[in-house]
């Protein structure tokens, strides 16, 4: 029903809005270029000249985003830093954003498979995975009309590890080497000291986290740099070439627009067989979430990647053509867990599991999914906790049956209570507050200040705790302050804080579960990469260590169930709720046809620019 009234409401909206872009004529619909059977011929192309402003870009030929780009472009280089250019560099747990640097394969969170790209096929393991070989698709070109090449992608990990940008420092450490032969990749891993492979999941997250860059172009700024690693991460990239559909046509600090290259060797047989449908894809430079939201309510925007509570009241109350890729809660696809960490450097904490559970157990997680998250959110109890997220893929990885008695859904202060008499953590001095050496167990719990939803949780926790008799008072210092010491490691001043593990990648569920239990982050100085409460468990080490080698089903399911077993009983960290880490509201006055959950197509909600979810571009339809 839902559909069906955004698509009536829709067809009165679509003329309006062409109107007040310019036209008094409603355009006929148009549909996907006609599959190609080669690739087009390679010809230099050179990006398009913009106009002196992109405030006539026609409705009807563009898409625009909400909630991704923040701020002016800095930067359109692929082997940068900093560029803070959400619309053509930016990986996250959707994949990478492939619409001008695409990647050796596309990531599908909702199967968790890996569609290839620039790359031909399946990729291929030696027998003791320490070497995986790719072959490059013959097609792929990049916008000068040459090919890419395997080449290039020695080229791209090389300079990676020599400046030290995303991929150096991200991948570094589980590749020893990349070679060409020929048009195959060679990617050799990094091995440990009894030669096996460090880590054969994060060599798999490379091949869908890697913007491949031209070899050519990478030289060619090598050279004006004079070599200098930082005057290299800082290079603005202007004269960039690109292999990916769309390029840069214009940028300030009020819009990004991105343009079609229909020379894109994408339309070949071998890849979609046509061009995407939009010609540009523009985000507006919204001040806040706030105007997002009303740009999104007007028509003004298509493509919503931002949290907005009560979502279903667009369409429900306001009559808006708004559709979400669920119909009904949680409307989206929950991939991560924020999560209440505590600190294992304050010592009431760290030498008292049962308070720690008892705690996790005392909280109201139903409120806090209706309160922070407007029930944008599965429940503990339909989907019990353990490490993983609500996904059918990762579901599937452990024994419910076997962490069943571990696990719990909140509210239990009678539960709570009895584990801290139990404990003898207990009220010695009739103050009515839990004593432990003597002492008035006094905790904090904090996040952001502004994070008005993870606020709302915090509060809760602190509620629960005075039922239980424990005190827990909230802090919320600013985001300056908060980042400088949650991420360090001999921080005492946050008891119970907040931050959210990953989401979705070819690594996960094992890269969560290092980042919940993971030796390896303890001590870390400006940790941002996980078990920021400093927890220690030798046993749950050695289970994560041998995940990444296990390739038998069942023996990686009894792994990831005895690891969720400690982690249910230890409790060094208890998640408040699943999140989308991608939000994806969709206004369908002037585009139609978004991916949805049950369609049969299989594309994710990524905002149809993210890993396979660019494949929306290539199925939208003007509506009319």
């Amino acid at each position: 029903m839902k559909k069906i009234l955004a698509l009536i409401l829709a067809a009165v909206m679509v003329i309006g809005l062409l109107a007040g872009c310019g036209s008094s004529e409603k355009p006929a619909a148009t549909t996907a270029a006609p599959a190609a059977t080669e690739a087009p011929a390679a010809t230099e192309a050179p990006a398009p000249e913009a106009p002196a402003d992109a405030v006539s870009l026609p409705r009807n030929e563009t898409l625009y985003f909400a909630g991704q780009q923040w701020g002016t472009v800095n930067s359109w280089s692929p082997i940068g830093t900093n560029q803070n250019n959400s619309m053509a560099i930016a990986g996250n747990a959707g994949g990478y954003r492939t619409l001008m640097f695409e990647t050796l394969y596309m990531f599908n969170f909702m199967d968790g498979s890996l569609v290839p790209l620039l790359a031909d096929g399946d990729y291929a393991w030696n027998a003791d995975m320490t070497q995986l070989t790719v072959t490059i698709k013959d097609a792929a070109k990049w916008s000068d009309g040459t090919p890419v090449t395997a080449a290039d992608v020695v080229r791209t990990f090389d300079i990676g590890v020599q400046v030290g940008n995303n991929t150096g420092t991200g991948y570094g450490a589980y590749i020893s080497s990349v070679e060409a032969d020929g048009q195959t990749v060679i990617i050799n891993a990094a091995l440990n000291d009894e030669g096996a492979p460090v880590n054969p999941l994060k060599v798999l997250d490379f091949l869908t986290g890697t913007p491949i860059a031209q070899a050519a172009w990478i030289d060619t700024v090598v050279d004006r740099c004079g070599g200098d690693s930082v005057a290299i991460l800082n290079d603005p990239g202007e004269d960039v070439v690109w292999s990916g559909p769309y390029t840069k046509y214009y940028s300030d600090d009020q819009k990004v627009v991105l343009i079609r290259d229909d020379n894109y060797w994408g339309q070949d047989a071998s890849m979609w067989g046509k061009l995407p449908v939009p010609k540009y894809i523009a985000h507006t430079i919204y001040a806040d979430n706030a105007a997002g939201e009303t740009a999104l309510k007007a028509g003004e925007v298509d493509v919503c990647q931002q949290f907005i509570g009560n979502i279903q009241n667009l369409w429900e109350k306001d009559g808006l053509p708004i559709s979400t890729y669920y119909e009904e809660a949680p409307y989206g696809v929950c991939l991560t867990m924020p999560t209440a960490w505590y600190n294992m450097n304050v010592p009431v904490l760290a030498e008292n599991p049962a308070l720690r559970k008892a705690i996790a157990m005392a909280v109201d997680y139903d409120s806090i999914i209706a309160n922070a998250m407007t029930n944008q959110s599965p429940s503990f109890a339909d989907v019990p906790r353990s490490l993983m997220n609500p996904t059918d893929g990762e579901q599937a990885l452990f024994d419910h049956a076997a962490v069943a008695d571990l696990q719990w859904a909140g509210n239990d202060i009678e539960g709570a209570t009895k584990l801290l008499d139990e404990a003898g953590i207990v009220d010695s001095d009739g103050d009515g507050w839990r004593d432990w050496n003597g002492e008035k167990i006094s905790l904090n719990a904090c996040c952001p200040n502004g994070w008005s939803d993870w606020q709302a949780a915090m509060e809760i926790v602190a509620a629960a705790g005075e039922k239980i008799g424990v005190e827990i008072t909230t802090l919320y210092p600013e985001w300056s302050i908060y980042q400088t010491v949650f991420t360090s490691p001999s921080q005492t001043e946050y008891a119970i804080f907040m931050w959210s593990p990953d989401a979705a990648s070819p690594s996960n569920p094992w890269q969560r579960v290092n980042q919940m239990m993971g030796k390896v982050y303890v001590g870390v100085e400006n940790n941002w990469s996980g078990n920021w409460g400093q927890y220690v468990n030798d046993e749950a080490d050695e289970l994560i260590n041998k995940i990444p080698l296990t390739t038998d089903a069942a023996e990686l399911k009894d792994l990831y169930t005895k690891l969720t077993e400690i982690y249910l009983s230890d409790v060094p960290s208890f998640s408040l709720m699943y999140r989308p880490s991608l939000f994806h509201a969709v206004n369908e006055s002037v585009w139609t046809n978004f991916p949805s959950g049950d369609d049969g197509r299989n594309i994710p909600p990524a905002d149809c620019t993210d890993g396979y979810g660019i494949a929306a571009l290539y199925e939208l339809e003007l509506v009319g």
